[in-house]
């Protein structure tokens, strides 16, 4: 791999202008085909198989519902002793509900809360109305909120608050523009921090730029092929950025370094392919293996969202190690660093005995303290996590000023929190002989006690009669814990009591109770998951340091990131701790593909900071044979890059985790902790405390299992040869 790499080095040096117009061809050929076939996001966060999702086809067929339109529901509150039914106030909400419609081709139907049983609160001082669009709720344009938005002002200046529910989303979920520039600032200072020079710090940026570019266009044609939801862009996004930086930091960086040694420009860059850049493809592998083992969750979302990031982050590395060494050729004379007085020649330099910085000196000084205070740590934070709860956001955990989140508070408000996550519940009487309506009021008559229930509607028949429609108001809200249990409640006694008694079966669907699944199997899956990852984790290791305490080392420096990341979710997200800081409008349950996001990315990210700072360790051990000075190189070499690249993930991760949508904070704030541990926590003080701990013991390998296994030179042995 090395050799391959040193080759590839010197032919991208000696070719810059024609490396750089490949992918400009490359970009252009994307943005043509995207601009040519448009962009289609359809893909849903649905689970084929669950009870919920076989309930609700079974409706569609029921009652001829080929498709679910968009919806939004106009939510109105009046105040100071009036009340909806005010002759003012009823003038005011129906203009505003004709405008609506008037002034807007794709509306379909109105219904006024005037004709609506139900859709007046009590105290008369809520109502809502209901609009249908002729198409899927993403696929309702910005026009058409606007125009809602519009009228809806017009009532507020009648002194009438508004709000909206409904499918369609009104807050801004797209990712981009202030992220990312966020991001690249902070990104920037970090590298004119650690490279000491303005050019040499923007190179990692243009070059992660480009990768970042060409994987977007080419992810965005591809919408038109693959059926993805929009959020597999926020994640590809992510993981993009930060380690197309990364990545290219990390070969500047070696670099750099072979100049000290007394290595002319083309020799160094080349080497620099040879041994980071053998280390970032390695990485870069392990990255994109986990993120399409998302698959093996058994998810179609989840899968799309891994394999659709994992082309990014393959895009990414095949840009590092093109782009780097010509940008190289372009800059050399800028990214120079200070020439060292004691700079020896390049033979003798790499065997000069270390000289530790600070922190190597602490961690090997006192490796059994800080193995211990790593460890409590990571207790301490990770305790949580055996509370975390599973679930789907709703408009309730959005900021108090966005419309969604007023019009979720006036419902609950007017009509109780159950409102915003009604059930419907699918009565089949498909096996009964005879009349069906009997059986059917029978088992709705069932279920009606059931003491999680507001309200429940009489059952609406199909044209056959055999398939019944009943809608179910819960007490509590969607994500609330005794909503869930209502779900399995009514699920019990359909089995318990109508399918044995009436021979008709009840089946839950809805929004709710298709989160409830998706959550549930979710949960069933992290487990295996988890396994699988930590399997992966160690084979890999054994493969590249040719060892069996490092690779277990590494799985357990992975298992306290996990840990300790899932505790912090709960703390912060479920929980509401530092939510101020955070920006978390309303705790509440965590998303429920988070875990299995954050196992996958993790994982591949750890690996990176452990190939590249293990390897290093390795490289001064295979030459000297000291296992403590090889600690000390390992930490001086690479540490530095290492912290670097972590804070630059961090600020990309935590630039994400200040977005308004949940589903977007949720995935950045978890990812920007787990690195932020496994960096400085996990890879620079446990794993040198370890690795001290164990001296040459470390790097033991049984001869028989060294010689049956692949070989992989990360380190450039054989360049050396």
């Amino acid at each position: 791999m090395a050799k391959l790499l040193y080759k590839l080095g010197n032919w991208c040096y000696n070719r810059p202008k024609r490396i750089i117009v490949i992918w400009l061809l490359i970009i252009a050929t994307a943005v043509g085909l995207t601009l040519n076939y448009g962009i289609n996001f359809k893909g849903g966060m649905e689970i084929p198989g669950t009870e919920s999702a076989k309930a609700g086809e079974l409706l569609q067929q029921a009652f001829s519902q080929k498709k679910e339109y968009g919806s939004v529901r106009l939510i109105f509150k009046v105040k100071n002793g009036k009340t909806v039914e005010d002759s003012s106030v009823k003038d005011t909400i129906n203009n505003t509900i004709k405008q609506v419609q008037k002034n807007d081709s794709a509306v379909t139907s109105v219904v006024s809360p005037y004709d609506t049983r139900g859709a007046i609160s009590e105290n008369k001082k809520i109502a809502y109305a209901d609009i249908t669009y002729d198409d899927d709720a993403d696929k309702v344009t910005q026009e058409s909120k606007d125009n809602v938005l519009k009228y809806l002002k017009k009532a507020e200046k009648a002194g009438i608050e508004t709000g909206v529910g409904g499918s369609v989303a009104f807050s801004s979920t797209e990712v981009g523009g202030s992220s990312e520039a966020i991001s690249i600032i902070i990104a920037l200072i970090v590298l004119i921090f650690t490279l000491g020079s303005f050019i040499a710090a923007g190179l990692p940026i243009i070059s992660a730029l480009i990768g970042l570019v060409a994987g977007l266009m080419t992810i965005m044609a591809g919408t038109n092929v693959v059926d993805m939801s929009s959020f597999s862009i926020s994640l590809a996004s992510m993981v993009g950025l930060a380690v197309g930086i990364d990545y290219a930091l990390f070969i500047i960086s070696r670099y750099r370094q072979n100049l000290t040694e007394g290595y002319e420009s083309d020799e160094a860059a080349s080497l620099a392919l040879g041994t980071a850049g053998s280390s970032v493809l390695f990485a870069g592998i392990t990255v994109i293996i986990a993120l399409c083992g998302l698959s093996l969750v058994g998810v179609p979302f989840l899968g799309v969202m891994g394999k659709v990031a994992a082309v990014m982050v393959l895009i990414v590395v095949m840009v590092s190690l093109t782009v780097v060494p010509a940008f190289i050729r372009l800059a050399r004379h800028f990214i120079r660093p200070e020439k060292k007085k004691e700079a020896l020649n390049k033979v003798k330099s790499r065997n000069t005995e270390v000289k530790p910085n600070f922190w190597g000196k602490v961690v090997t000084s006192h490796p059994i303290l800080i193995i211990i205070i790593t460890l409590l740590l990571t207790v301490m934070i990770g305790y949580s996590a055996t509370d975390m709860e599973l679930g789907l956001p709703d408009n309730g955990m959005l900021p108090k000023e966005s419309m969604e989140r007023k019009g979720f508070d006036m419902i609950s408000e007017g009509f109780g929190a159950g409102v915003n996550g009604t059930l419907i519940v699918v009565a089949d009487a498909s096996k009964v002989s005879g009349d069906t309506k009997k059986p059917i009021q029978d088992s709705a008559d069932a279920i009606k006690n059931l003491s999680g229930i507001a309200s429940i509607t009489p059952a609406i028949p199909d044209k056959d009669g055999t398939i019944a429609m009943i809608r179910v108001t819960p007490k509590t809200g969607p994500n609330d814990k005794k909503t869930k249990d209502l779900v399995q409640a009514i699920r019990e006694k359909s089995k318990n009591i109508t399918e044995k008694n009436y021979n008709v079966k009840l089946t839950v669907t809805g929004r709710t109770a298709v989160n409830i699944d998706t959550a549930n199997k979710l949960s069933d899956a992290i487990p295996v998951f988890a396994v699988v990852v930590l399997g992966l984790a160690f084979v890999l290791m054994v493969l590249v340091f040719r060892s069996i305490l490092v690779p277990v080392k590494a799985v357990l420096g992975f298992l306290m990131t996990l840990i300790a990341t899932l505790g912090f979710d709960v703390l912060t997200l479920q929980k509401g701790n530092f939510a101020d800081v955070l920006g978390i409008a309303k705790p509440g349950p965590i998303l429920c593909f988070i875990p299995i996001i954050v196992i996958g990315i993790l994982f591949g990210l750890a690996m990176d900071y452990e190939v590249f700072l293990v390897s290093r360790m390795r490289e001064h051990y295979t030459r000297t044979g000291n296992a403590k000075e090889a600690v000390l190189s390992g930490i001086k070499n690479s540490g530095l890059v290492v912290a670097a690249a972590g804070l630059i993930m961090i600020a990309v991760f935590a630039s994400f985790g200040a977005q308004v949508d949940m589903n977007i904070k949720s995935m950045g704030i978890p990812m920007a902790f787990g690195v932020l541990f496994d960096a400085f926590v996990v890879r620079m003080t446990f794993v040198p405390a370890v690795m001290t701990l164990l001296g040459k013991s470390a790097w033991y390998m049984p001869k028989w299992l060294d010689k049956i296994l692949p070989k992989f030179d990360i380190e450039g042995e054989t360049l050396d040869k």
